[in-house]
């Protein structure tokens, strides 16, 4: 027997180039193979009629060959074999291009099972290229639930599934994980049976089971290696702060904290008292004061000896953060630096040595903070913002700098609670669910394009006033079959014939980081009125003299996406408001987008944006921290989610340290997935 670790060239008809075909696939071994699941199936073991053929639905149907195939050479590189079949129902016309196979193999006379799809009109139906088999032959393209696999260019389904039996009649399936009694509860197939029977399934309610199976695998290992992982926090030591006065912190404060602030910074320092690693998210919408929560936990940490590392996905972020920290922990005798990729060679070497003395407190930096060169005396907390933008690869290397430090992460994307547990499953969770007092919603109106003079004009009112506006695009440059509004395009339209005496500014992602970050800066400042710009806008810079946001074809955008854009204004005094232009007509399009008019709370969008798009929608790429899942669909199987969450939290609890061969093949599988999922996430 062949072992799943195995590469692929042993199989018979993989040479090289098929081999690099399959590559593509990302299958290299026989278990990448047998893991290689079908997007779908086509049900071919009905027999149908001629008569009941219907146009365009491929069907199976049993005809005798009615005449002797026809081939005509129509031109080089191209010939037509032209036959027809009949039953008792009635005749139907047969054209094949470049099928020698078929001019040889239909026998006049002869019955076939065929399978393919009519077209034509009342001058008559006809049948290209279907696939046929003797009614005597074994069934193998027909007659059959037929396995439709993900493919690649020179790769045929048939081939890939011939490739696939290939694989499992010589090897066995990978081991069986789930306990006996998790099957039984759940009615899940056993391994052998399920990987079986999702590549060969005897009848469409056996590829379901199968694939119900797998689903629910998927995510019982992920769930399992979750909780391992809190499990193996839970066993690391960290030295227990014994000052956690932040009094001092609280009276240089301007404000108060809100309620739900209050409580995160309480957890925080319930956590610093556990004598374990702290592991802990604070989730909170646009503007809900997630760095005051991060700003008391450096406190907290600098003031019992501590260095304290904040990571930020830009540098203008990061310079915020900065600027901000310096003037709250100046008084507090709390020294803060800046460590990014842009700073002089003299300034990152003066910064790391400071860091490396201790004599630096708190640094806040970019992805500068990861290079080997930053070493730390005594780091004691790693904060990460904006989460979703760090891999678990990132976050790890930052804390290995320090002995097991406190990790802290916040994210301002609103996560159904179902993505959260998956994403953050290893994390405890703060949720910041009220907003600073002071802070006014965001008012917010969906129009159509005649509306564009009134939007004009309140753009020019709001710039009179000495505010700022951005308008978003959803593209860079000009596509004729998008028919959306561009970036680059309509900053030159705006600046030459509509704003020519206003000062606008343009950015986007294909400019260099440098470009950008200065782009941004430099509206900050209030060197331009009106800024034109795409997504990247979405977590960056704070403008507090931002009042307005455009955004164009609002329908091209996921409801969490268009959220988030929209907290880029009202962060300061002046009331703020966001304009959602669209010329989509499609009711439920928008219906979508009213429901962003309605409400200003990112849990409820960001709920129905998981039903009408799914969890791509959230992050946009599979930068996304979500593991890369093979069968499983966030957004359609989240009861099943559920149930393997419960059954696997259920099983460690009472045979997670156990050695029967389920356990130990457990085990092996988490590490996999966590490589892989590692993978997707750098």
């Amino acid at each position: 027997m062949a072992k799943l670790s195995d590469p692929v060239t042993l199989l018979k008809g993989v040479g090289q180039a098929r081999a690099r075909q399959l590559a593509n696939l990302n299958i290299f071994t026989l278990e990448d193979l047998i893991c290689h699941f079908p997007r779908g199936y086509e049900d071919r073991t009905r027999l149908v009629n001629i008569e009941k053929l219907e146009p365009d639905a491929p069907a199976c149907f049993r005809a005798m060959v009615m005449n002797t195939p026809r081939t005509a050479h129509v031109r080089k590189g191209l010939d037509v074999t032209k036959v027809t079949v009949a039953d008792t129902t009635g005749r139907l016309n047969l054209t094949f291009f470049n099928s020698q196979y078929a001019a040889q193999q239909l026998q006049y006379g002869s019955e076939y099972i065929f399978y393919g799809a009519v077209s034509g009109d009342f001058i008559g139906y006809n049948m290209t290229n279907p696939t046929f088999e003797p009614v005597d032959a074994p069934a193998v393209n027909t007659r059959r639930v037929m396995p439709i696999y993900p493919l690649t260019a020179g790769l045929s389904n048939g081939v890939l599934l011939r490739l696939v039996q290939q694989a499992l009649a010589i090897c066995d399936a990978p081991a069986e994980i789930l306990p006996e009694e998790v099957r039984r509860e759940y009615d899940i197939l056993p391994a052998q049976q399920a990987y079986t029977a999702i590549h060969q399934p005897k009848s469409m309610e056996e590829a379901e089971q199968a694939k119900k199976r797998l689903i629910f695998e998927e995510f019982f290992v992920f769930s399992a290696g979750l909780s391992l992982m809190r499990q193996n926090r839970r066993e690391k030591k960290a030295e227990v702060f014994e000052n956690l006065d932040l009094q001092p912190f609280y009276q240089e404060l301007p404000f108060s904290l809100t309620g739900a602030q209050r409580r995160a910074v309480e957890e925080i320092l319930k956590d610093f008292q556990k004598g374990a690693p702290m592991n802990r998210l604070v989730q909170g919408d646009v503007g809900s004061g997630k760095t005051m929560v991060a700003a008391a936990a450096a406190c907290c940490a600098a003031r019992n000896g501590r260095q304290v590392a904040l990571m930020a996905p830009t540098e203008i972020l990061a310079e915020q953060h900065f600027a901000s920290l310096s003037k709250l922990f100046a008084p507090l005798q709390i020294s803060v630096g800046l460590l990014t990729g842009s700073m002089s060679v003299k300034e990152k070497k003066l910064v790391r040595q400071q860091l490396e003395e201790g004599t630096l407190q708190v640094v806040v930096g970019t992805h500068a903070l990861l290079t080997d060169a930053t070493r730390f005396q005594n780091l004691g907390l790693v904060i990460a913002d904006e989460q979703h933008r760090f891999g678990v690869a990132q976050r790890s290397r930052l804390s290995g700098k320090g002995e097991d430090p406190h990790l802290l992460v916040m994210s301002a994307t609103p996560i159904p609670r179902t993505l959260a547990l998956l994403m953050y499953g290893d994390l405890d969770v703060s949720i910041l669910d009220e907003l600073p007092p002071g802070r006014e919603t965001v008012d917010t109106f969906l129009v159509n394009e005649s509306y564009r003079p009134r939007i004009n004009a309140f753009i020019r009112k709001q710039v009179s006033q000495g505010n700022q506006c951005f308008v978003v695009c959803p593209a860079v440059e000009e596509n004729q079959e998008l028919g959306v509004k561009a970036a680059a395009a309509w900053a030159e339209t705006l600046q030459q014939t509509v704003f020519p005496d206003l000062r606008i500014t343009l950015l986007h992602g294909q400019m260099k980081g440098s470009e950008k970050e200065a782009a941004m800066a430099a509206f900050a400042r209030g060197e331009a009125d009106v800024m034109v710009a795409t997504t990247v806008i979405e977590v960056g810079v704070d403008v507090p003299n931002a009042t307005l946001m455009v955004i164009e074809d609002a329908d091209r955008f996921g409801l969490s996406q268009l959220h988030q854009l929209r907290g880029r204004v009202g962060r300061g005094k002046a009331k703020s408001y966001c304009i959602l232009t669209s010329h989509n007509r499609n009711p439920e399009t928008l219906e979508r987008l009213k429901a962003l008019c309605k409400t200003t709370d990112g849990f409820r969008i960001a709920e129905e944006d998981l039903k009408l798009r799914g969890p791509g929608d959230f992050f946009g790429s599979r930068q996304s921290g979500l593991p890369a899942f093979r069968v499983a669909d966030l957004s359609c199987d989240l009861k099943t989610l559920k149930d393997a969450q419960g059954a696997s939290a259920r099983w460690i609890d009472t045979a997670g340290t156990s050695d029967t061969p389920e356990a130990r093949a457990l085990r092996q599988r988490i590490g996999q997935l966590f490589q892989r999922w590692e993978g997707t996430m750098n």
